[in-house]
């Protein structure tokens, strides 16, 4: 099941973060069209923070669910 779960986070986790940093640099292109070095900070930081939160959570989600009695 470890298996599993190693292989969603590497496949969902980097699309998550793609979507996150499309969505953010739109809009933060909005807000700051003079800088638009800072946008893509930004955008780099909350894709990198979106990644980091997903790998976290399905591994935590197969812990938890590798970790019920069975019925």
């Amino acid at each position: 099941m470890s298996g599993l779960a190693i292989i969603l986070a590497l496949v969902f986790s980097p699309l998550a973060a793609l979507s996150a940093y499309l969505i953010t640099y739109a809009e933060y292109k909005k807000h700051f069209p003079d800088d638009l070095k800072r946008a893509r900070k930004l955008s780099l930081h909350f894709a990198l923070s979106t990644l980091a939160f997903f790998i976290i959570l399905i591994i935590l989600a197969f812990l938890v669910i590798g970790n019920l009695p069975p019925k």
